[in-house]
């Protein structure tokens, strides 16, 4: 090999060097630093986990409402499927008894038609076969409506319901009957849980981001995640079907489809309280015909 192959050698080592410095360089920009394990993400990575973690929770979300509405419908079926055993086997004493295993067995009947209702209807709403009817509602005669429905069922359980009313010209961008819906879900379920103690309706505004928030607290740290397995439930307990659960999570659906949200804002063991936050997007008075 003579100097002149040499010196070609070197120009290519050299011009392939400076390229693949380059390649190096646009790969990993010096403006980006490198981060560790427990260091925060870069600031454009931010919005794209967020989003990721927001369609993780709705999946985890979407997958619990399956699963408790399957085990909701399981209790009722399970006693269905019961009586007509006993029916069939011919266990009854008399037919009085057969009568009342029969009643029992149309009254299970009913309550998987009840879940399945609720069921369709949540799943016509996000498939689009049913429409929400959005629309300017006045906040005061929905609560007042709301009020007028519970109350004497809250009386019956020594238990009092305040209601504190908003400015009348408060309006809110929602479908009158599913709100309604929602908000009777929640106080009736309210009710249920407390033997003592008052549960308290009232309206906050937040005019900065244009939501009207309706708060409901109650004397009482309720639970709302029974076992979601309802035949594991103690001999002898009624337990409500639908139960506080689906319904609870039936009424974030609904909300979130009104552009809404719903959630257990606080929960205070020590001082027995709860206090639930319904939130849905506020008119402007100007759009209101």
């Amino acid at each position: 090999m003579n100097w002149t192959d040499l010196v070609w050698l070197g120009a290519g080592l050299l011009l392939g060097l400076r390229l693949r410095s380059r390649q190096i360089n646009v790969a990993e920009p010096a403006s980006s630093p490198k981060h560790s394990p427990g260091q925060e993400p870069p600031a454009l990575l931010q919005p794209l986990q967020l989003a990721y973690q927001m369609a993780t929770e709705m999946s985890q979300f979407k997958g619990g409402f399956l699963a408790r509405t399957s085990h909701e419908l399981r209790s009722p079926l399970n006693g269905l499927i019961g009586m007509q055993q006993l029916i069939l086997q011919d266990l009854c004493d008399s037919p009085e008894e057969e009568r009342e295993f029969m009643a029992q067995a149309h009254e299970s009947a009913l309550k998987m038609i009840k879940v399945l209702d609720n069921v369709l209807d949540v799943a016509r709403l996000e498939h689009g076969i049913a429409k929400m009817e959005l629309q300017p509602l006045q906040l005061t005669a929905l609560l007042q409506t709301v009020y007028d429905l519970t109350y004497l069922q809250a009386d019956d359980r020594n238990l009092k319901l305040h209601l504190t009313l908003p400015d009348p010209d408060l309006y809110v961008l929602a479908d009158p009957r599913r709100l309604r819906q929602v908000l009777l879900y929640l106080v009736d379920s309210s009710i249920a849980a407390m033997l003592e103690g008052s549960i308290r309706l009232s309206v906050q505004t937040e005019t900065q981001t244009g939501h009207a928030h309706i708060w409901i607290d109650c004397d009482r740290s309720l639970n709302f995640s029974e076992p979601i397995d309802l035949l594991d439930a103690p001999p002898g307990i009624e337990t409500a079907i639908p139960s506080s659960g689906l319904n609870l999570l039936t009424s974030q659906i609904l909300l979130s489809l009104m552009q809404g949200t719903l959630a257990v804002a606080e929960t205070s063991v020590e001082n027995e309280q709860t206090r639930l936050k319904c939130t849905v997007p506020l008119v402007i008075p100007d759009s209101i015909a």
